[in-house]
């Protein structure tokens, strides 16, 4: 699995490019803007995106969706839960951030289910508490965390549909279950570097200690 981090937008948001070298078969995570640019790192290594791949649907993780699929035809990707809020966010949020509205998701995910490109399978983790349909995706020792969980924080609960409570108990139970030499590639540049383990933040992420 080859992976591209890549900070995108106007909002400081992350962006992954997720591709199988021997396929040259892509998904492209929360492509928040700069959507050339995404391009234009995929195309160096001959990768072709099939998805587009929501965390959750709030306007800052999804405002590049509709200019990425009019370049890739890639099918959009959601858990079942945010589905509906992707189509129907507010105009005057998404005329404040300058961002068109997305198109609606060619395939809805749950919790357990497997998003495959060529010989790359990630696991999809349902982690509401950001939101209620927040999704992680996990492969052999990288996870992919979105707004559940970032460097030495975790994300904003005071939203539509977020919960302090839901949110600890879905990095306890979901993501600190994972071995600890998992690597945390998080949906912001929010901590003291843009990359961590689940080691290190069971050890020291002071929003979420192991045990309350």
């Amino acid at each position: 699995m080859k992976v591209k981090q890549m900070q995108v937008g106007q909002m400081g948001v992350f962006a992954y490019l997720v591709g199988c070298e021997k396929m040259k078969a892509a998904l492209v995570i929360d492509p928040a803007g700069d959507e050339h640019r995404i391009l234009q790192e995929a195309a160096k290594r001959g990768f072709t995106i099939k998805y587009i791949v929501n965390t959750h649907s709030h306007v800052d993780h999804i405002m590049g969706n509709k200019r990425m699929q009019e370049l890739t035809g890639a099918t959009i990707v959601i858990h079942e839960l945010e589905a509906y809020a992707l189509t129907h966010q507010s105009p005057q949020m998404l005329t404040m951030v300058g961002a068109e509205p997305s198109p609606p998701a060619g395939k809805t995910v749950k919790d357990g289910e497997v998003l495959t490109v060529g010989e790359v399978s990630l696991s999809v983790i349902h982690t509401p508490g950001h939101s209620p349909g927040g999704i992680c995706l996990y492969h052999k020792g990288v996870v992919f965390t979105g707004d559940t969980l970032f460097v030495g924080a975790v994300g904003r609960t005071d939203g539509g549909g977020g919960s302090w409570e839901v949110i600890c108990s879905s990095i306890r139970n979901k993501l600190y279950t994972l071995p600890d030499a998992t690597l945390v590639l998080p949906g912001h540049d929010y901590g003291n570097a843009p990359k961590s383990t689940i080691g290190t933040e069971k050890a020291t992420n002071p929003y979420v200690p192991v045990r309350s």
